[in-house]
């Protein structure tokens, strides 16, 4: 007899998830049937598995709340969000389609005068920060994804004690989940202690809340860094050491980040403070410096008598509470402009198929695509889904290489020498659905052929993989991998 009525509980709970499924009108058609293979060959911990992680749902009012922010910045200080006309200006004809994009998905359109300087390594990303944290004298602003108690977590939670000892206004965030320890450590109570900020974006202490009604993967992944209002700092990495404590058997972490100043940062610092004000709603909003005179100044003249724009950039970002497919619909229209060469270096590759489709279509009307992935990723399944694509990538002529010594972290984007992307953006289905993203989109032809050579360092330090390798692979890897690739929607 209980037998019988778990049964039925059972059938019941899975005929109403399936209709679920079917009527979402948010799926994919693969994400669909990734999900009822799910329930059916899986009975009992499917259900368990969709009610868990099936919808990606952080409340009607958390929603409202972030575009409402969202809007009220943006009229607030309109002079952040740049001006279209100069990506008329800046930009070539050709690609302006995707910095177009960007902008009507965001609000974001293009600013001018920017200066770029890529970081070396971690060792000068570190050391310019915190002397720039030094030399802070109104406030700084920092938001990362993951804050480890680590000797660049402890430089800069020092830093900020500093600043905030002098008199700096100091913020500080942190996701819920990737900075869990840190959140709960001496040296975060010592923060407060001094006068930092301190606040947590999606927290996770009532578990059970999160569970029942929203996503325990629904994440901050942003990498945010603003020094006042007038530099910041961009890129993949966390508050951490390349040897990253968490996953040691993968170090170093291998990062990509550059310093920016002029009004890129403004929407930097605008991105910063509609994330700060869903926690804190209670923060002047008017307590956010800008600093966009750069904009404004009257251009130099270069060398052939025409206006010098410096670096024309704008911030591209995304997140659960926005339009749905907004990350894969920009790179598709990215790389749909490519003419002669696109690089990509991304350590989680987890597409959805127009992603793939678009890498295949551009090698296959002559352009020179290169992929770099990591030889050994931290996530086995990642990395099984990832070289299930190899195959038709490797056919339609895109080179792929692994790169070997250590875990690949850096997403870099190039275009033929002229366009770039950079930030925290991963090529999987998490960062196209599920998280909280920040990256930068610019135009440049100095900072693009400086993240080139870096690509370069990483070509050189990677072993490139050949149709025929693939063709030998056994017949139970193959399997193993088109099986956990059937499951990227859920993943």
């Amino acid at each position: 007899m209980f037998l019988d009525i778990v049964l039925t509980i059972h059938f019941i709970l899975l005929l109403f998830i399936s209709v679920r499924v079917l009527a979402r009108h948010d799926l994919t058609a693969p994400a669909r049937l990734a999900w009822i293979v799910v329930l059916f060959v899986l009975p009992y911990i499917g259900v368990v598995v969709y009610w868990l992680f099936g919808e990606i749902h952080l409340g009607r009012e958390f929603v409202d709340k972030h575009k409402k922010n969202m809007t009220k910045l943006h009229r607030t200080n309109p002079e952040v969000l740049g001006d279209e006309a100069d990506l008329l200006r800046a930009v070539d004809p050709h690609y302006q389609m995707a910095f177009a994009y960007s902008a009507a998905a965001t609000g974001f359109h293009t600013t001018l005068n920017n200066s770029a300087e890529l970081m070396a390594d971690a060792a000068q990303t570190q050391e310019r920060m915190i002397a720039d944290f030094d030399a802070a004298t109104d406030h700084i602003h920092v938001l990362y994804y993951i804050w480890l108690i680590d000797s660049m977590g402890i430089d800069t939670a020092q830093a900020l004690i500093r600043a905030a000892k002098r008199g700096v206004s100091c913020r500080a965030m942190v996701d819920g989940m990737g900075s869990r320890k840190m959140v709960n450590s001496k040296i975060w109570r010592e923060m407060k202690e001094a006068g930092v900020q301190v606040s947590v974006a999606l927290p996770i202490k009532n578990i059970i809340k999160v569970l029942l009604f929203s996503r325990i993967d629904l994440r901050n992944h942003r990498k945010i860094t603003v020094i006042d209002g007038k530099i910041s700092y961009n890129g993949s990495r966390n508050c951490a050491d390349p040897e990253f404590r968490t996953k040691p058997k993968f170090a170093p972490w291998v990062d990509i980040m550059v310093r920016f100043e002029g009004p890129i940062v403004a929407q930097n610092q605008m991105l910063f403070a509609s994330d700060w004000l869903i926690k804190n709603p209670q923060t002047p909003i008017d307590s956010f410096p800008y600093h966009t005179e750069a904009n404004s100044k009257p251009p130099t003249l270069s060398n052939n008598n025409q206006p010098a724009t410096g670096v024309a950039a704008q911030v591209f970002a995304d997140g659960p509470s926005q339009r749905r497919g907004t990350t894969p619909q920009f790179l598709t229209t990215l790389i749909g402009q490519t003419k002669h060469t696109l690089t990509i270096s991304t350590p989680y590759f987890v597409p959805d198929y127009s992603l793939v489709s678009a890498l295949c279509a551009a090698a296959y009307r002559g352009v020179n695509v290169t992929m770099i992935f990591p030889k050994h990723n931290d996530s086995l399944i990642v990395g099984a889904t990832s070289r299930s694509y190899y195959w038709e990538l490797l056919e339609a002529g895109v080179k792929i290489y692994e790169y070997k010594p250590g875990l690949l972290h850096a997403k870099t984007l190039t275009i033929d020498g002229e366009i770039g992307l950079i930030g925290s953006t991963n090529l999987d289905l998490r960062s196209f659905d599920l998280n909280y993203e920040n990256n930068v989109i610019f135009s440049d032809k100095p900072l693009t052929t400086a993240i080139i050579e870096r690509q370069q360092q990483y070509l050189s330090d990677s072993d490139k993989v050949s149709r025929e390798q693939v063709e030998e692979w056994p017949l139970y890897y193959r399997i193993w991998n088109n099986i956990i690739a059937t499951m990227g929607p859920v993943l």
